[in-house]
This record gives structure tokens, C-alpha cells and sequence, in this order.
């Protein structure tokens, strides 16, 4: 591993936006409160952040609500997919920006979102315009009413009012997952940006109104957790939440959401297998694994924190994946070199740090990594753990940084029953040549997402989310659509 010494990113871009939009307007918090955005490479400030209150999250709803019954009620499927084509054409248009934002904001390499999120937030919106007049009910047969005939059909409507709180770890992306279906079906929404990484967000909600989107449709109100998100979820007008981030924090949603019957969507983190069977292409199986451990500085909801080796490969890959956390170079996210930033801030350090010394403590063999470079960020090295078992703090609790577990096992059920084993299941990786164990292993291990042969084979196409802690319901594909309508159905007596 080498740690760069020089971390100075660039300064924050003129003109970014730090304020509240509320039905088009860019304003100040009622209270004039700010928050502080922290640079995870330098730890020094880099933006003040107007901090929504609640009577602003109550103004953002009214503006939400005024369009849902007005404006943009009334706008067809087909004015709405356009609109959202002109967003994705936007967000092209300032992928550069918006990398950099990303990169300051996070602390990744800005290389990584330019890659991954900035096309993958375009993309989402360019599908879900085409579905926006495509979205359809049915006509059902019954048997009559009493003797007379009957024509019933069904109609999906929007949810209403969406509430979209958005995680740090890639805030473009995840926002773009949230807003993109609810606008093709025909929603208005509320967004609390992450308070660790507004940045990108506040610009994506300038692109929406350079776009033409009616003014109030979204609204973004950046705040404190427990001030602005609580009273999105309390609040009685509000349809829905959607929610990315911590289990903990989505079990409280959970239950404010309950008090007013607010339909969820949770997504809450993993413990994601990769699973090496002996007959795997090694050198793909390493290099895909330690994407899966590293990308982002393991800061990834579904990454492959838990690497499951068949005995018969079991040094091999622990000696490769310590070849590779060995050849990640840290430092400044825009310095071409750098290949692993800072985590986003130093509760997220310390943390991590304190999983290190739990896997040391617990008797895991520490194969590469451990401690904390000498950078001024919020660094930490890449981290592989060998000689673990799945009962070990490392193997069952979500780290969300570049850290490793690995863990032998000798036949295809013990690997299924290790897989299984935590309160996780968003994804899961399984590495072979073998098309019969790709198909049978996919079928018993219980996550949302089974990827053969690689990592993180996302596509806005494809339905997004896990089963047990790891959430409830879906996003993207038609479940996205599903997710975010209501069925309704209509019976005539002819």
C-alpha cells in the first residue's frame, strides 16, 4: 500500500449549491441555520450547507402537493418521459462536475464516479422516461354483479408525495434510483440529501429544474437527520419514504412511518458472500473480489465484505487479495495515481478502525493492512483478515470500509450455510466455470442479487433490493414503477 503524501484536492466550484429549493426556489433555512460539509481527504471544511428545519420540510410538502394537484398532475406520460430524458442528457452534460463533486464530497477517487454513478445516474433516468407512458393497468373478467355484466379494469396512480432520504456513499446514484421511477410514474418528491455528502444531489435538483420539471415537483431540503428527516417521515402528508442507509435508522422510519401508514421502501446495507469455488478462473475471481472490497473504499452497501474460498484455492486467494489491498495507493481523490481515497468522515474512521482491532482481538490472522496511514484525512489502510470463521464480529457485522474477511470451507453446502448465515442478503458473488453450480448455488443463497462471475453487475433495468436486514421492497426495473404507484380498480355495472 502507498500513501500519497500531498492530499490538497481542488476547491469547491463557484456557484455550488448549498441552499434549500422549495418549489423552485433556492433560499436560505427559515432560521438561517447551516451545517458544516467536511473535505474526508483534507478534514477541513468545505461548504456551509443551509440546514432545513421543520417548518421548511412542511413548505417543501405543500409545494410537493400543490403540483401533484395542479401542474404536473396533469402532465401525460409522455411530456413526463421527455422531461426526463432532458435530466439525463443534463447529467451528462456536467459529468465532469458532478465526478468532482462527488469525489470532494465523498472522498472516492474521481475517477470511480466519472465511471460508475455519473453514468449509471443517466442511464437510470433515460430508462425510466421510457416507461413513463407505458405504465398500464389491466382488464379483468368476473363473473357479473348480481346477474348483470360488469367491465372492470384496473388504473396505477401515483403514491403522491415521496419523501427520498439518500446515503453518503454514492449520493447521485442513489438519488437518481429514487427519483427517476417516482417522476415516470408521476410523484412529486421531497429530498433530504445525506448531510456527510450533499453536494451532487443540490446540483442533480439544479439539472431538474434547468430541465424544466415544474417548479415544486422536487424539492430538496438538505438538514440534520433528526431534524429534517424526522419530520419528512412524520409528516402527515407525506405518501411515502424511500430510504437508503443503516439498518438502524431504517427500523426507526419504519415504525415514525407506521404512525400514518406511509408506504416504505428500506434499503439497509449487507454482509455480501463472495463465494470461490475450486473450479473458479482465479485471476478473475481476485481481481473481481477485491473490486468488490475496495471500490469505494468499501464504503458500498452490497460489498463483498465476506469472501468464502474453497479450501483447495484457500492461499492462493488470500495471498492475492493481500497482493492487491498491498497495491492500492491512498491519497488525493484527484491525483491519477490514487486508487483508494478516505472514508467520509472520522466517526466512519474510527469505526472501521475499531473492526480492525475487534478481528485482531477475536484471533483472525491480519494478511495485509490494519492501520491508519499518516495522511490528514480520514484514511485507513486496506485491510484482509484470513483464518476467520462467520461467527467473528468481522464476519457478521456490516464494517462499510476496505476490509476483508476470508473463510475457507470444503463442500458447496458448507459455503451455502456460511453465505446464509448473517442477518444480511442484498447480494452475493459466486465465482466458477461450472454453469450447473453458477444456476444451483444462485438458487440457495438468499440475497437479492446474485452475481456469477462478477461484482456489482448492476443496470437500471434490473430490480434492486434485499431480503432480512438488508430492507424491504424494490427499486429500478418495473418494480421501481411498482414501487411507486398504487393499483387501483374500477368496475362498471353495464
Amino acid at each position: 500500500m502507498t500513501a500519497l503524501s500531498d492530499t490538497a484536492s481542488p476547491s469547491l466550484p463557484s456557484g455550488t449549491a448549498t441552499q434549500l429549493c422549495i418549489g423552485g426556489q433556492w433560499r436560505d433555512a427559515s432560521d438561517g441555520g447551516t451545517f458544516t460539509d467536511i473535505n474526508p481527504t483534507t478534514a477541513q471544511p468545505l461548504a456551509e450547507i443551509a440546514s432545513a428545519t421543520a417548518a421548511d420540510v412542511d413548505a417543501a410538502v405543500r409545494a410537493a402537493r400543490g403540483q401533484l394537484d395542479g401542474e404536473w398532475g396533469a402532465t401525460p406520460g409522455v411530456v413526463r418521459g421527455k422531461l426526463l430524458g432532458v435530466v439525463a442528457d443534463l447529467i451528462e452534460r456536467d459529468g465532469d462536475l458532478l465526478a468532482g463533486l462527488e469525489a470532494l464530497d465523498v472522498g472516492k477517487p474521481v475517477g470511480q464516479p466519472a465511471m460508475l454513478d455519473i453514468p449509471n445516474a443517466a442511464a437510470t433516468f433515460r430508462h425510466f422516461a421510457g416507461w413513463a407512458d407505458k405504465i398500464q393497468g389491466t382488464t379483468i373478467p368476473t363473473a357479473g354483479y348480481f346477474g348483470q355484466p360488469t367491465h372492470s379494469y384496473t388504473v396505477r396512480e401515483p403514491v403522491g408525495v415521496i419523501g427520498a432520504i439518500v446515503a453518503w456513499n454514492t449520493p447521485l446514484m442513489i438519488a437518481a434510483w429514487k427519483l427517476a421511477p417516482a417522476l415516470a410514474a408521476g410523484n412529486a418528491l421531497v429530498v433530504k440529501p445525506p448531510e456527510d455528502a450533499p453536494l451532487s444531489i443540490l446540483h442533480l435538483v439544479r439539472l431538474i429544474v434547468e430541465a424544466g420539471i415544474p417548479a415544486g415537483v422536487v424539492n430538496v431540503v438538505p438538514g440534520l437527520g433528526e431534524i429534517a428527516g424526522d419530520a419528512l417521515v412524520a409528516h402527515p402528508d407525506v405518501d411515502k419514504i424511500s430510504f437508503t442507509g443503516s439498518p438502524r435508522v431504517g427500523k426507526i422510519i419504519a415504525k415514525r412511518a407506521a404512525d400514518t401508514f406511509k408506504r416504505t421502501t428500506l434499503e439497509l446495507g449487507g454482509k455480501s458472500p463472495q463465494i470461490i469455488l475450486a473450479d473458479a478462473d482465479l485471476e478473475a475471481a481476485i481481481n473481481g473480489t477485491a473490486m468488490g472490497l475496495f471500490f469505494n473504499q468499501g464504503q458500498v452497501c452490497a460489498a463483498g465484505t465476506r469472501v468464502l474460498v474453497h479450501r483447495s484455492r484457500y492461499n492462493d486467494v488470500v495471498d492475492g487479495l493481500a497482493g492487491a489491498a498491498a497495491a492500492q495507493v491512498l491519497g488525493d481523490p484527484f491525483d491519477p495515481s490514487t486508487t483508494m481515497g478516505a472514508l467520509v468522515n472520522a466517526k466512519q474512521r474510527d469505526s472501521v478502525l475499531g473492526y480492525i482491532q475487534a478481528g485482531r482481538d477475536g484471533g483472525a490472522r491480519l494478511a495485509a493492512g490494519g492501520g491508519r496511514p499518516d495522511l490528514p484525512g480520514f484514511f485507513v489502510e486496506p485491510t484482509i483478515f484470513a483464518d476467520a470463521n462467520n461467527d467473528m464480529k468481522i464476519a457478521q457485522e456490516e464494517i462499510f470500509g476496505p476490509v476483508g474477511t476470508v473463510i475457507p470451507f470444503d463442500t458447496v453446502d458448507e459455503a451455502i450455510a456460511i453465505a446464509n448465515g448473517t442477518v444480511y442478503g442484498l447480494a452475493a458473488s459466486i465465482w466458477t466455470r461450472a454453469v450447473s453450480h453458477a444456476h444451483s448455488l444462485a438458487a440457495r443463497v438468499r440475497s437479492g442479487a446474485v452475481w456469477v462471475n462478477g461484482w456489482a453487475a448492476i443496470d437500471p433495468a434490473l430490480p434492486w433490493g434485499g431480503m432480512k436486514t438488508s430492507g424491504t421492497g424494490r427499486e429500478l426495473g418495473w418494480a421501481g414503477i411498482e414501487a411507486n404507484t398504487e393499483e387501483k380498480v374500477v368496475t362498471i355495472v353495464l
